[in-house]
């Protein structure tokens, strides 16, 4: 292929792109089981990265053989039977570890080589695979978790996400991206999906043509977060949703032929868009597609980040989802296994992931969501979550992350919990913590973004873990990324210094008054002023 042979002759290209174009990453797939085989020492080590295509991550430490395994879930909605098989493997080879992720994926733990075959066969009976789910190549595709059902959405997307991510997985032509590429399509009013923070977005909008209002998407372009943060930009084109596959795809190709393939810092498509602008973006889109009408009105309502607590009335007459709390969006096999059995009794068997780590159970007769709301296990997985618990996310950490420098998700818990315990307020507040700069927890667009760095200790004989502070991020009206204040706070007095942080918001903030539009009120200045009068008895030191 023509833009193969112009990486070949690119003396510039960085090592990670020479080794990809030496092996595609999804041949990966063809040699897993021979590995299986003969044992985790038969890998080549240079081969280990390749892994990412099959949604493999060696976790820490690597030379140990474990794997950790995401499955692609698009617009997190599963089956009763591809709940059921996911929360098997969990058991049998996870250690029953179920996660679910920022974008709406499922994550296992602890997987061996010599399993991965029998794993594949498993979801691929069921409909589901990892092709994706990692490397540079279309990731999980994010969408409305209330896809079908949801009365505030535009159009149903459910065909569109499907049709999208059967047609980019194992797609030769669109294996070797410049780096990971983050797509979402949702027409949900409250922008379920996020769409600011990823690479293309496909938003609800409708425009009089013809005469007639018709019912489609508007295209965002460029969005991303990690080290350095970006909030996707709107182009100025109507898309019909019979359209949205070739726009995709035309997308795709301008990131696969023009994007930046010298440092792996500078290669996702956010800096391309950056470099380029949206107009530049549009006119290179239309050469693929032809002309696109020009946008239309969007009728967004206020950003829901994935929170859907409690009991709603479906589209359908008579049905009901219910917005359930998985702290920290970690379930065990166990518990996974029950909500099926319950989707099964009194649904049609569904679970839902929300980008929020949390779940949905659609399809609940009206008449029996009481008795459903009686089983056991709501105590735990509630509708009715306590306010900092039910709005806290995490990363996956240095449990079992090679990248994280610090502990998160059984950290966020704690201090989530011990906030519920000690500051009581009226209005939510989103606490988002990542163990490293890449921001798998979505620390930016966080109330308050805690982000895991070491420091050294008071002795200074060590080093240890320690956060620093983020605040007043939003995707409310286009978005906002949160800013940092000064300070690194020892893991171990984050949560005092949190609770005296948000006793301060609680005694001057208005009556009804977010943490965005207090810190939008007050300023940062002001709160760096709080954050120090804190920190004051703190003895300083020094960030590694």
């Amino acid at each position: 292929m023509a833009y193969v042979k112009h990486w070949k002759e690119n003396d510039k290209i960085n090592a990670v792109e020479k080794q990809k174009l030496e092996m595609d990453g999804l041949e990966i797939f063809d040699k897993i089981s021979r590995y299986a085989e003969r044992g985790f020492d038969a890998i080549p080590k240079e081969e280990w990265p390749m892994f990412k295509w099959a949604g493999l991550y060696l976790q820490r430490p690597r030379e140990e053989g474990y794997f950790m395994m995401r499955v692609c879930v698009p617009s997190g909605i599963l089956s009763g039977e591809q709940a059921v098989t996911l929360a098997r493997i969990a058991k049998d080879y996870g250690r029953g570890i179920y996660d679910i992720t920022t974008r709406q994926a499922v994550q296992f733990h602890w997987l061996r080589i010599e399993q991965i075959p029998d794993i594949f066969q498993r979801l691929e009976k069921v409909g589901l695979s990892t092709a994706g789910a990692c490397g540079d190549i279309t990731r999980n595709i994010v969408g409305n978790p209330l896809a079908g059902i949801d009365p505030d959405e535009l159009l149903d997307t459910t065909w569109i996400v499907e049709d999208l991510f059967r047609f980019f997985q194992h797609h030769r032509d669109f294996s070797n991206l410049p780096r990971k590429y983050k797509m979402s399509v949702s027409a949900n009013l409250g922008n379920a999906s996020n769409a600011e923070i990823n690479c293309v977005s496909f938003t609800p909008a409708v425009k009089e043509i013809g005469g007639e209002q018709v019912k489609g998407f508007h295209l965002k372009v460029g969005g991303g977060l990690s080290a350095r943060p970006f909030l996707a930009k709107t182009l100025n084109v109507f898309i019909r949703p019979e359209q949205v596959k070739e726009v995709a795809v035309a997308v795709t190709t301008i990131f696969r032929d023009y994007g930046y393939r010298e440092k792996r810092t500078r290669n996702r498509l956010k800096f391309l868009v950056a470099d380029w602008g949206p107009e530049k973006f549009r006119e290179k889109l239309l050469e693929y597609t032809g002309p696109l009408p020009a946008r239309g009105e969007e009728p967004v309502r206020e950003w829901n980040a994935g929170y859907f607590y409690g009991v709603h009335p479906q589209k359908q007459a008579g049905r009901s989802y219910i917005g359930l709390n998985v702290p920290m969006g970690r379930l065990s096999a166990d518990e996974v296994l029950e909500l099926a059995r319950l989707a099964r009794k009194y649904g049609n068997g569904e679970i839902r992931n929300c980008n929020s780590q949390n779940i949905v159970l659609p399809h609940i007769p009206d008449a029996q969501v009481d008795s459903l709301l009686q089983e056991e296990i709501f105590r735990r997985i509630r509708v009715d979550p306590p306010k900092f618990i039910g709005y806290a996310v995490s990363c996956t950490g240095i449990e079992y992350c090679n990248l994280a420098l610090v502990e998160t998700k059984e950290r966020m818990r704690r201090i989530a919990q011990y906030l519920d315990e000690h500051v009581d307020l009226d209005v939510p507040i989103r606490i988002h913590m990542v163990g490293c700069p890449n921001s798998c927890g979505q620390r930016q667009i966080a109330d308050i973004g805690l982000q895991g760095i070491k420091m050294r200790s008071q002795d200074k004989r060590d080093f240890i873990e320690a956060f620093e502070i983020h605040v007043g991020g939003t995707l409310q009206g286009g978005g906002e990324l949160n800013r940092k204040l000064k300070g690194k706070i020892a893991a171990e007095d984050l949560g005092r210094v949190l609770r005296e942080f948000l006793l301060h918001f609680k005694e001057q903030k208005q009556s009804g008054e977010t943490f965005h539009q207090f810190v939008h009120r007050v300023g940062v200045t002001q709160l760096q002023q709080v954050l120090d009068g804190i920190l004051e008895w703190s003895q300083p030191r020094t960030a590694l």
